[in-house]
């Protein structure tokens, strides 16, 4: 009689210490917080230097870090001046090196040929994304996507 008590009161003390996991930096799915943006500190002519002639997306409207297995997806939505931009990509900075804690990646689109209309918000929108294994998370606290107009960071 005494035993099944003992094993009852040690599974019920053992699943209530389980409560707490989900905010424990021991759980993938807590690691990054949602994005938040900021101000970019990019000048105009760094928005336009980019080695493969793509240019900095005018602003990035979300930003996701998706836990995956074996690391994360880094997922942006970007909004350009006018349709018709393409070849979205998500390219890291410091060869995937955090800066400070920082891992940091430029929001890079191709322009349209010929010159496009202004269109919808939702018209205009390119996404991109990139997969990030836990090797390069590891020194990470914060990512950051930036943008020519915003960036926007999420963190840990």
């Amino acid at each position: 009689m005494t035993r099944p008590v003992l094993a009852a009161l040690a599974a019920l003390m053992i699943l209530s210490a389980c409560g707490n996991f989900r905010t424990s930096s021991l759980n993938p799915f807590g690691w990054f917080s949602r994005s938040t943006e900021e101000a970019s500190l990019i000048t105009a002519a760094e928005a336009r230097r980019v080695a493969d002639n793509r240019a900095l997306v005018a602003q990035v409207t979300e930003m996701a870090v998706e836990p995956m297995r074996g690391g994360a997806i880094v997922r942006a939505v970007g909004l350009p001046p006018t349709q018709g931009w393409w070849d979205a990509e998500l390219v890291p900075e410091n060869e995937f090196r955090p800066v400070d804690g920082v891992l940091s990646f430029r929001f890079v689109v191709a322009g349209p040929r010929p010159p496009a209309r202004a269109g919808t918000p939702m018209s205009r929108e390119v996404s991109a994304a990139i997969y990030v294994s836990d090797f390069k998370l590891a020194n990470a606290r914060q990512i950051t996507v930036t943008g020519a107009g915003n960036a926007r960071t999420s963190r840990r």
